[in-house]
């Protein structure tokens, strides 16, 4: 068994480059630099067990903020609905074990229905994702940022067992959600919140459903599936309307800044989201070396010898770090 390539692995830049965490800008994932900023908790969210009451204020906030007609599920990450995903299918009554995915993607969806003995069958056409038990998009798409329209995902609905829409990096693209379509039998989103909200630490994540479904991955997920202070922050952050509205601005603005700066080394824009972007350029792991120099991480990938993928720099000091590199770069 094999690890599958990610961002974060900032302990394998240092054992490659040398210098520490303290030296090193990650820019190898998708996290908003920027992060909510943690408010004061009671001191019951940390020696207390999370209770159903709270629970369900953590459920009804996130409701409310992507406009859910399903039911909501609060798991430890969106990776936890993903590890959960070949457990809940056959649960659900599912006739096979045969699962498509729309690639190339974040590649953990195929990983852990194979590693279960799922027959996993990776398309490249939206239309081919029909005739199997198990359909699975991620919409806005990692690494390229594709979108697709509510209305050519729900179409899938009558030809799939169940459509699993992986809306991690959403929160910018509010527009393509499919969350209000929620309340239809066999569609499942999974979403993130340490991404936007920059607080991957606390690993909360949330799947959208039909109430049968979240029924089984409530099961599934057993009976504290998040801290108490995991349900504290996250009820404040997805009940703050202003600073979501002013940190998607700046994310856009930000990200069209990263544009600029990267095409100055001679790569050009594939594609990606506020959050991250993805470039072309001759050799992604020349160019990946060379921001190594100057301690900067980024994220390449096996499938592909141009791909690179970048985050935003958060703070004055990070920006410049990147230009200063960028700048070397050209020169050599």
């Amino acid at each position: 068994m094999t690890l599958k390539d990610h961002g974060g692995n900032i302990d394998q830049a240092m054992a490659r480059h040398g210098g520490a965490s303290s030296d090193w800008l990650d820019l190898s994932t998708g996290i908003n630099p920027c992060a909510y900023p943690i408010p004061d908790l009671p001191s019951q969210a940390w020696s207390d067990l999370p209770t159903i009451s709270n629970k369900e204020r953590l459920h009804k906030a996130a409701k409310s903020a992507w406009s859910c007609r399903g039911e909501v599920l609060a798991v430890s990450g969106a990776q936890a609905a993903i590890q959960m995903m070949p457990h809940f299918a056959p649960a659900a009554g599912l006739p096979g074990r045969h699962a498509k995915i729309l690639t190339p993607t974040y590649n953990e969806h195929a990983n852990v229905l194979r590693l279960a003995g799922w027959n996993v069958e990776e398309v490249s056409q939206l239309e081919q994702l029909a005739d199997c038990d198990l359909a699975i998009v991620v919409n806005p798409n990692n690494p390229n940022g594709r979108l697709y329209q509510p209305e050519q995902l729900a179409a899938l609905l009558p030809h799939v067992g169940r459509l699993v829409v992986d809306e991690s990096f959403m929160d910018c693209e509010t527009g393509y959600s499919l969350t209000t379509d929620t309340d239809k039998d066999g569609l499942i989103i999974l979403r993130s919140f340490g991404k936007f909200y920059g607080l991957a630490g606390i690993r909360l994540g949330f799947v959208v459903a039909s109430p049968q479904d979240i029924r089984v991955f409530n099961q599934l997920a057993g009976p504290w599936p998040v801290s108490g202070a995991a349900i504290e922050i996250g009820t404040t952050a997805l009940s703050d309307h202003k600073w979501q509205n002013e940190t998607i601005l700046r994310l856009r603005k930000d990200a069209a800044r990263l544009d600029i700066l990267i095409q100055l080394s001679g790569a050009t824009l594939v594609g990606g989201t506020p959050l991250f972007r993805l470039y072309d350029c001759p050799n992604a792991a020349v160019f990946q070396d060379q921001l190594a120099a100057h301690h900067i991480w980024s994220r390449i990938f096996p499938y592909s010898q141009s791909f690179i993928r970048l985050g935003l720099p958060g703070s004055q000091k990070d920006w410049e770090k990147l230009e200063t590199a960028i700048k070397s770069i050209q020169k050599g």
